[in-house]
C-alpha cells in the first residue's frame, strides 16, 4: 500500500464495521417494530457483511487515487478513470453481495439475493458515492500527511540554520579569547585552549547530533566549554553545578545552555576584576523541566536585562518556539545582587531507558 501513510488505509478499511453494525441493527429492529418474523442470524450476517466487502476494496480506492491523483492538470484524464473505476469496484461489490448472500441465505430460506444485472444497477449510484467518497478521504489523508511532512521538514531546517548559526558565533568567540593569549605570548596557555578547543569543536560540529539530547550530554558538553573559559579568566571564574540527578536523563535541546553561559561570561565575568560565581541549575517543576544560568555580575539592575540580550538569547527563543511552540520559554531576569538569571523551562520528557551519566 501507499508508503505515505501505510496504515491509514486499514483504518478506513475497519470503519466499515459501523455500517455494517448498523445496517444487522437496523434489520433486526425493522422485523421487530413491524410484527414480522424475527430475523436470522444468517440474514444478519448478510446484511453486516454486505458493507464489510466495500472494506476488502478500500484499498484498491487507494492504491488508484496514488496513481491518479485528481489534481490540477490531471483532472481532465484522471476523473474518466475513476468514473469507470467506480462502475467496477461497483460491479465486484455486488458480485461480492450475490455470492454472500448466496452462501448464507440459500440453505436456511431458499432465497436468493436476485440476479446480479438488477442488485448492480440498483446498487450503481451509491456505489459511484460511495468510491468518490473513498477517494475523497484518500486525497484528504494524502495531502494531511504531505502538509505535516512539510512542516516537520521546515521545522527541521529551521533549527539547523539556527544551530548553525551559533557554531560561527562560539568559534569567533573562543579564537578571540585564544588570540589574546598568544599576544601575552603565553604558548603553553595557548597550545592548551586549542587542544580544549579542539575537542569542543569535535562536538559542536558534528552533523549527525539530535535536535535534542539528554541532559547529561549538554552538561558534560558544558564543562568542556567551561574548562576552555576558565584558562582564559583562571580563578576568576567559579562555575557551579546544581542538577538534581534525577533529572539527567531529561531530553534538552542541543546546544541550549553555552549560549546562555556565554552571554553571563560576556556581561559578568568580563565586567569584573574578582571572582565571579556562575551557577548552573537543573530541576523538575511538574510536567516542566527548569534550567537556569545565574551570575554575580555588576550593572544596574533596571538595566541588565536589556543590555544583555543579544544574537545568542535571540536564537535560543527562535529554538525553543521551534521545538515546543509556547509550551517552552526563555526568561532573562536581574537578580538583587546585581546579575542576571537566565531561565529555560521546557516541557519534562525522557528518552527510552538508558545507562545515563550522572
Amino acid at each position: 500500500m501507499s508508503r505515505e501513510y501505510p496504515r491509514a488505509w486499514l483504518l478506513v478499511s475497519a470503519a466499515w464495521i459501523g455500517p455494517a453494525v448498523l445496517a444487522a441493527f437496523e434489520t433486526y429492529m425493522q422485523a421487530r417494530l413491524g410484527n414480522r418474523p424475527p430475523v436470522t442470524s444468517r440474514m444478519l450476517l448478510w446484511q453486516g457483511g454486505d458493507w464489510l466487502i466495500y472494506a476488502l476494496l478500500t484499498p484498491v480506492v487507494f492504491r488508484l487515487g496514488r496513481r491518479f491523483p485528481l489534481k490540477p492538470g490531471k483532472l481532465v484524464s484522471h476523473v474518466p478513470i475513476h468514473f469507470l473505476a467506480s462502475i467496477v469496484l461497483c460491479a465486484a461489490w455486488a458480485a461480492g453481495g450475490i455470492a454472500l448472500g448466496w452462501w448464507l441465505l440459500q440453505g436456511v430460506t431458499g432465497r436468493v439475493t436476485g440476479g446480479f444485472t438488477a442488485w448492480f444497477f440498483t446498487s450503481l449510484p451509491f456505489g459511484v458515492a460511495v468510491y468518490f467518497a473513498v477517494l475523497g478521504i484518500e486525497h484528504g489523508l494524502f495531502y494531511l500527511t504531505q502538509a505535516s511532512r512539510l512542516s516537520a521538514q521546515l521545522a527541521e531546517a529551521r533549527l539547523g540554520a539556527l544551530r548553525m548559526q551559533m557554531h560561527p558565533h562560539f568559534l569567533f568567540n573562543s579564537l578571540n579569547a585564544i588570540t589574546v593569549v598568544v599576544r601575552d605570548r603565553d604558548t603553553r596557555t595557548a597550545t592548551r585552549m586549542l587542544e580544549q578547543l579542539g575537542e569542543v569543536l569535535h562536538q559542536v560540529m558534528r552533523t549527525d547530533r539530535p535536535q535534542e539530547v539528554p541532559l547529561s550530554e549538554e552538561i558534560d558538553f558544558l564543562k568542556q566549554y567551561l574548562a576552555l573559559e576558565q584558562v582564559r579568566f583562571s580563578d576568576r571564574l567559579r562555575p557551579v553545578f546544581e542538577i538534581d540527578p534525577a533529572v539527567m536523563r531529561a531530553k534538552v535541546p542541543d546546544f541550549v545552555l553555552q549560549p546562555l553561559v556565554e552571554n553571563a561570561l560576556r556581561h559578568g565575568l568580563a565586567r569584573r576584576v574578582e571572582a565571579t560565581l556562575l551557577r548552573i541549575g537543573g530541576r523538575r517543576d511538574g510536567p516542566d523541566l527548569v534550567l537556569s544560568v545565574t551570575d554575580d555580575g555588576p550593572g544596574p539592575q533596571d538595566q541588565v536585562a536589556e543590555a544583555r540580550e543579544g544574537v545568542g538569547l535571540a536564537n535560543t527563543r527562535e529554538r525553543l518556539a521551534t521545538l515546543y511552540g509556547g509550551s517552552a520559554s526563555l526568561e532573562l531576569k536581574s537578580t538583587p545582587a546585581g546579575g542576571a538569571v537566565a531561565t529555560v523551562r521546557i516541557p519534562y520528557r525522557e528518552p527510552a531507558k538508558g545507562p545515563v551519566r550522572s
